[in-house]
């Protein structure tokens, strides 16, 4: 008989590699409200409160390039990437745990220049940090980051509550920070070799700054707050909306329809879609790393609420249906359909 053949992690995916692996894990614990499956973890915290935990992981040579990527700006970032699966549970942020493993060719110079990024984060964010662990690394830098939050616990979004008819909102464009890696590749790749690089990053900066500094929506759960909405679904888009909003629908039992000139793109990821001879809505509905929340509501919260749809919605961008492949809209992307 002959030997069976090794299955591939890449024929699975990162979601369905997490769904094989935890698959056969139960809850044993009544404190545990929420494990796998969502943006964060949710633990019992009190008869009206819960915490939110949840990990991130960055590794050098796959998550970021030190060729390009600032330290100071690499230390801020890895805050965000944790802090906005938090924010996706409408929760706030408190406690931060950071782990290194730390090469031989890092300098305590260059940690330090790590930390001062992570601080600023963290004052900016009101975040605390409170522990970690630093191990050494023959494979480069990684940086493991836990965060932990706070919530009420009937104002917890899952990302399992979507609806029949919930417009999918959207807390900001799409799309810059996948372009802004491109920018940093190109010049990499034009520059190897010159002694004195001077790259080329006029008129791009936008698309730098969501790529190497991107910022937590701290204010879309405070404006949530004041004027009572609670989303029926929401999930941190860290992995592009076309795969982000799947993982909506699978927990949902629903599909989604998608308008895609309604998705929001800036002009500055536009134009330099144009000028590489890339689609922009490949990069809003693939790209990732936008750390935007996405998650449907009723259409009566999205439209009726004062500034709800304008502030920090951004308006209509589609609906969710029962089955999405009945009516298939000719702009709809595939994949989205549930």
């Amino acid at each position: 008989m002959a030997d069976k053949k090794p299955t591939e992690i890449a024929s699975l995916g990162e979601f369905g590699l997490i769904d094989h692996l935890t698959d056969s894990f139960s809850v044993r614990n009544a404190s545990t409200l929420r494990g796998v499956g969502d943006d964060a973890a949710v633990i019992a915290a009190g008869a009206d409160e819960v915490t939110l935990c949840t990990t991130d992981l960055l590794l050098e040579g796959v998550d970021f390039d030190l060729t390009y990527f600032p330290l100071k700006h690499l230390g801020y970032k890895a805050v965000v990437v944790a802090v906005s699966d938090l924010l996706a549970m409408n929760g706030r942020p408190e406690q931060l745990l950071v782990s290194l493993g730390v090469s031989s060719k890092i300098s305590v110079e260059a940690l330090d220049d790590l930390y001062a990024g992570i601080r600023f984060a963290c004052e900016e964010m009101e975040v605390d940090l409170v522990g970690g662990d630093t191990k050494a690394s023959v494979t480069g830098l990684a940086i493991h980051v836990t965060a932990l939050g706070r919530a009420r616990k009937e104002e917890v979004v899952y990302r399992g509550g979507a609806k029949l008819h919930d417009l999918i909102c959207i807390t900001g464009n799409l799309g810059a920070a996948y372009m802004g890696l491109q920018l940093l590749e190109r010049e990499k790749r034009v520059l190897r070799g010159v002694k004195d690089p001077e790259p080329e990053f006029k008129g791009n900066e936008y698309l730098l700054q969501r790529y190497l500094k991107p910022a937590a929506r701290k204010d879309i759960v405070e404006l949530l707050a004041e004027e009572k909405i609670v989303p029926t679904s929401m999930i941190d888009l860290s992995d592009g909306l076309a795969s982000d909003l799947l993982q909506i629908c699978k927990a949902s039992k629903c599909g989604a329809r998608i308008y895609l000139d309604r998705i929001p793109i800036a002009r500055q990821t536009t134009a330099f879609a144009e000028e590489i001879h890339t689609d922009p809505v490949v990069a809003a509905l693939n790209g990732g790393e936008d750390y935007r929340a996405a998650g449907p509501a009723r259409a009566g919260d999205a439209h009726g609420r004062g500034r709800c749809d304008r502030t920090y919605y951004g308006g209509k961008y589609g609906s969710l249906s029962r089955n999405a492949r009945r009516r298939r809209d000719p702009a709809q992307s595939p994949g989205i359909s549930g």
